[in-house]
Order: structure tokens, then C-alpha cells, then sequence
């Protein structure tokens, strides 16, 4: 299913069965996961790259082919593929450790073809090893809603302290149903906000644990330590800074947000810390999936065939189901 050109709907391709080059893999898609990222590319949020884009960065699948100088990867095994999908490896960001920042980065479903298809060439480096104790469906979302709400969550705790306790999360959609079940697993208090009205939403989250979960507009019934924003609605950045108390922080976890509206200083004052997360590392990919190899996720989701990529998106839109949409080929 491909993007011809920012704000059509994805038509149904056929292409030829691509032969992987030096350090490439081939792999067979079982199951690809529907990001709100991808509504960035599709809506043209994120900068068209010219030609045909097929979109989807939180691919299951197995290993279908081999190029030359691949050898920790073999046909048969199965593996996932996250946004990151090539850097440069020589840069100053690259060398130390900040790969997520590369300048020349190329990300799946967007400058490289993603898993809304049957099939995708990866970069061997970028490919990730997945616990066995997930199946396919499960799996996908845990390549994107996962893996960027651990680096936000890590952010989080690494900016405000070992000791905070009180999680905001904003928008309770796949990545915040995900970091949730971590943050309780870790013996922290989940505050779930949702779109006002979501029921379903809040549902999810007390089962999953929250201490509250309400609507975007109201305030917690105890100040935050720390607040994440998956919603990619720039409101909620005042309004979080309000909810955290001094010396808490407020992490933006989304590739794209809408303006962040003025706000008096007095709402960051008081060494409140507001941050972004920009992409993932593989040391990032590396470190979640062994937590989601040790912690039992349960991971909500709702399934759609590949040619209904189009309903998934408006679903997703318009926040008609709760958890995360996975495609399945």
C-alpha cells in the first residue's frame, strides 16, 4: 500500500520481489503495526521525499533473504524493524552514541520503504532480535509505540530523578498503554489523560493499572513528577507544566506536535525541565525488548488486512479503537 503524494489515500502496488544488497536483508512481512507517525507522512506533516512512500516502521516478520555480509541474521528467523532505519555511522552524533540525531538518518516508511507490503529490504545493523513470548500481532507495536515510549520514560526518570513517582501520560494510545504497564511494574503511579470523553480509553488504562485516568482538560488529584506527551497537540505542553510540581518535567514524545501556544513563565519556573525525544537508538530497541521480555506486556490491539490500511488510518484518526491497529498481510 503506497503514498503517491501527501493527503491521498494509499493505493495497492505491485512490485517486484527486491533482492537484498551488502548488508541487506529480505524479509516476509507477517504483521506491521499503524503508527501515528505514519499519519504524519501520509497527512504531509513530515516532508514528502519525492516518490511513492510505502509507509509503516513496526514490522514483524522473518527473514526471507540474505545479501552479501550478513551473518548474524538467517532465513527463517524472526526479526523486527523500528523507524531508524540507516545512519551514517561517521558523524559526531553517530560516534557518540546519539544515532537518533544523525543529520543523514533515513527512517522506515518514510525515506525507505516500510511494512505496509508483503515484503521490505532492511539494513541487517537495524534489525532487532524479538522475545519469543509475543505473537506477531502483539509484537508490531512494540517496535515503535514501545520502543519510543521507553526512551521517553527513561528521559523522563534520567531528567527528574530515580524517585519520581507520579507519571503523567498524555494521549493513551498504543505507546502510552505500553509505558504504563512498565511504569506499575516498576511500582510508580500511572495518571492517564485521554481525549475528553475517550471511556474506552480510561478503561484500558485503570485495567492496566493507573492510579486515575481522565480526560485532557482536567487537572490530577495530586501535582505530577513527571508528565510524557504522546498526543501531538501542543495545548497539552502548558497544561502539563501546570499538572508537574517544581523541579518536574515534561517530555515531548512525538515526531510532530501543532504550535505550542505562549504560557507565562511562572508554569516553567521552579526548575521545571521541558524536553524532546527525537527517534531511537538500537541501543534503545536493544535495552526495551529485554524489559519486554522480563515484564508480561499485555498489548491491546485491533487487527486489519493490508488492504484496509486506509480504514486503519481514519480509525486511528479519529480515535475509534483502543490500543494499537496492526496490518496482517
Amino acid at each position: 500500500m503506497a503514498l503517491r503524494a501527501p493527503g491521498l489515500p494509499l493505493e495497492p502496488v505491485q512490485r517486484p520481489l527486491p533482492a537484498p544488497g551488502a548488508g541487506q536483508v529480505r524479509i516476509a512481512v507477517t504483521a506491521c503495526g499503524v503508527c501515528r507517525t505514519d499519519l504524519h507522512v501520509v497527512d504531509g506533516d513530515l516532508a514528502f521525499p519525492g516518490r511513492a512512500v510505502v509507509p509503516g516502521h513496526e514490522v514483524v516478520g522473518r527473514v526471507d533473504a540474505t545479501g552479501a555480509g550478513v551473518h548474524d541474521l538467517h532465513p527463517g528467523q524472526r526479526v523486527g524493524v523500528p523507524w531508524l532505519g540507516w545512519t551514517c555511522g561517521r558523524c559526531d552524533h553517530c560516534r557518540a552514541g546519539r544515532e537518533n540525531l544523525c543529520r543523514e538518518a533515513r527512517f522506515t516508511g518514510w525515506q525507505l520503504d516500510g511494512g505496509y507490503a508483503s515484503h521490505l529490504l532492511a539494513d541487517a545493523r537495524f534489525v532487532l532480535p524479538l522475545p519469543d513470548r509475543y505473537a506477531d500481532e502483539q509484537a508490531a507495536p512494540l517496535l515503535c509505540a514501545g520502543l519510543i515510549g521507553h526512551r521517553a520514560y527513561a528521559m523522563a526518570l534520567r531528567l527528574t530523578g530515580a524517585d519520581a513517582h507520579r507519571i503523567g501520560l498524555y494521549g493513551f494510545g498504543a505507546a502510552a498503554h505500553l509505558v504504563a504497564q512498565v511504569a506499575v511494574h516498576d511500582g510508580r503511579s500511572v495518571f492517564a489523560f485521554t481525549r475528553p470523553g475517550d471511556a474506552a480509553a480510561q478503561a484500558l488504562a485503570r485495567g492496566l493499572g493507573a492510579t486515575w485516568a481522565g480526560d485532557s482538560d482536567a487537572a490530577p488529584p495530586a501535582a505530577l513528577d513527571a508528565a510524557i506527551l504522546f498526543a501531538p497537540v501542543g495545548a497539552l505542553v502548558p497544561a502539563a507544566l501546570r499538572d508537574v510540581r517544581a523541579g518536574g518535567t515534561v517530555i515531548c514524545a512525538g515526531i510532530h506536535m501543532s504550535d505550542i501556544p505562549s504560557f507565562p513563565y511562572a508554569l516553567l519556573w521552579g526548575e521545571r525541565r521541558l524536553a524532546s525525544v527525537a527517534n531511537l537508538t538500537r541501543a534503545d530497541g536493544e535495552a526495551f525488548l529485554r524489559v519486554a521480555a522480563e515484564v508480561p506486556l499485555a498489548v491491546t490491539t485491533r487487527r486489519y488486512a493490508l488492504a484496509d490500511a486506509n480504514l486503519a488510518l481514519d480509525d486511528l484518526r479519529h480515535g475509534r479503537f483502543a490500543g494499537a491497529a496492526v496490518l496482517v498481510p
